[in-house]
């Protein structure tokens, strides 16, 4: 009788949290804003004005008070009425590849699961790497870093490692709700947002590259980034292996189904469908396309959005009008307006005001190599939480960081590594546009990607005072 009585209060209790949450978080996105916009500070009213709007959009989204696109757009909308910013700063992440890039995706995703491409290549994985939870999901991780050498992309290793999880969730048996998806969708999710930080693969870290040479005065060289950072590659694949089986423990370590059922699948699916070849022959122009990047320089974008909108054209493609009626839209509209809200504090100086404040309580700190390494690091952290962009975030700031570093006779060079290392650590989606993507799945929710990425974010912290004044110096860093 007791168990009864506990099972039946459980979605009560949850229920009442999540009104709590939701009704505290209402008030903090109306009380806040409104203190900021009358607040007595020494600085030009439009900053100020652009400053109260964007702490809403921020604490709603943290606090999810409302549906994250929902928030951004109403942000966006304030920043117009409230003659913040003209109507084209207020909506230019609209007009930024990004968020059609993101449209672009989740054709990807669509066609691969219509066409049933994606079952087989989970299968054909499977085989190869065992029917475990455990080894298949280290196989995913170990996958999603080799990527990062071909495409470089985030979103796009995302769209592609995700049309091979939905496949082995099939394969599992596992539900949306279940550790197992939940589990899988997040580490593809965020290792593909760490793992092109450790290497100049991402639109992040060739942004802070260019800005570490054009405003740090020293070369950067690729081959000494990867391999500064290789011995965290190393650890971080097995750290974020573990963490998930820690945090998300599988139902069932191995396939739903009897030993033989892969190959009996494989089997029973026969030779490839002529729908199966035409979206392997889309996705692979793609890939082949974003490989070859550094010939015809076509914005990974453009590309992405270019296929995934040829999947729908009569004849050539595999999608209709009513798979498009059935794409959730949501998300393009929360990157576009999470966008726009760093450009917005960009043009109203508001972003000045954030980064004054950050490095001016950083600089007594930084009394030697160890200080230095964390107290940046976490700077960088609390300083992404205000930017929705990892570009953004390093276009804007690396050149004060590197003003910073000249000035105090400090090498350019590790605090611009250290401080775009600092950009993959990230507790809410909003972050990245890259964890927007995983996101959009649906397999895992805001409070699993806080848990797992505050670990991740502790962990990489720790490897950072271990590698930059012991093992950096070795390398000329």
């Amino acid at each position: 009788m007791s168990t009864e009585v506990t099972t039946a209060a459980a979605p009560v209790e949850r229920r009442a949290e999540l009104s709590l949450r939701g009704h505290l978080g209402r008030a903090l996105s109306v009380v806040v804003p409104v203190l900021i916009w009358f607040a007595p500070l020494d600085i030009e009213a439009t900053t100020k004005h652009g400053l109260a709007i964007t702490s809403f959009m921020i604490l709603a989204w943290i606090t999810e008070a409302l549906d994250h696109s929902v928030a951004g757009l109403i942000g966006c909308y304030l920043y117009w009425a409230l003659k913040v910013v003209p109507f084209d700063i207020a909506f230019t992440g609209f007009a930024n590849d990004t968020a059609w890039f993101l449209f672009g995706a989740a054709l990807f995703g669509a066609m691969a699961t219509k066409s049933g491409l994606a079952r087989r290549m989970a299968f054909a994985v499977i085989e190869r790497v065992g029917n475990t939870y455990s080894r298949v999901l280290l196989g995913l991780i170990i996958t999603d870093f080799l990527l990062t050498f071909l495409i470089p992309s985030g979103i796009a290793r995302v769209v592609i490692m995700a049309a091979i999880a939905l496949g082995l969730m099939d394969a599992f048996g596992a539900s949306p709700g279940s550790n197992i998806g939940r589990g899988m969708f997040l580490i593809i999710t965020y290792a593909a947002g760490i793992f092109d930080k450790m290497i100049i693969a991402g639109a992040a870290s060739i942004t802070a590259r260019g800005g570490i040479e054009k405003f740090g005065g020293v070369e950067v060289l690729w081959s000494r980034w990867f391999f500064a950072y290789l011995p965290c590659d190393v650890i971080t694949i097995l750290i974020a292996w573990w963490l998930t089986l820690w945090l998300y423990p599988p139902e069932q370590s191995g396939l739903s189904r009897e030993a033989g059922y892969i190959g009996a699948e494989l089997r029973k699916m026969g030779s490839w469908t002529f729908m199966e070849k035409r979206t392997a022959l889309l996705m692979s122009g793609a890939v082949l396309l974003w490989l070859t990047d550094f010939v015809h320089h076509v914005s990974p974008s453009v590309i992405g959005l270019g296929v995934g909108l040829l999947a729908v054209v009569p004849g050539i493609g595999v999608l209709n009008v009513e798979d498009l009626k059935r794409v959730n839209y949501l998300p393009v509209f929360f990157v576009g307006s999470a966008i726009s809200m760093g450009e917005v504090l960009v043009r109203t100086k508001g972003l000045d005001v954030l980064t004054k404040v950050m490095f001016a309580w950083m600089e007594p700190l930084l009394t030697n190599i160890w200080s230095l390494t964390f107290v940046l690091y976490w700077t960088g952290f609390i300083y992404h939480l205000f930017l929705a962009s990892e570009i953004s975030m390093l276009g804007t700031s690396i050149p004060l960081l590197m003003n910073f570093a000249k000035a105090r006779g400090l090498d350019p060079l590790a605090l611009g590594m250290v401080w775009t290392f600092a950009s993959a650590g990230k507790i809410f989606a909003y972050q990245s546009s890259v964890l927007l993507v995983g996101y959009s799945y649906g397999y895992f929710q805001g409070k699993d990607l806080f848990r797992l990425g505050l670990w991740l974010t502790a962990v990489e912290s720790l490897l950072l005072l271990l590698l930059v004044p012991l093992y950096w110096p070795l390398l000329g860093i």
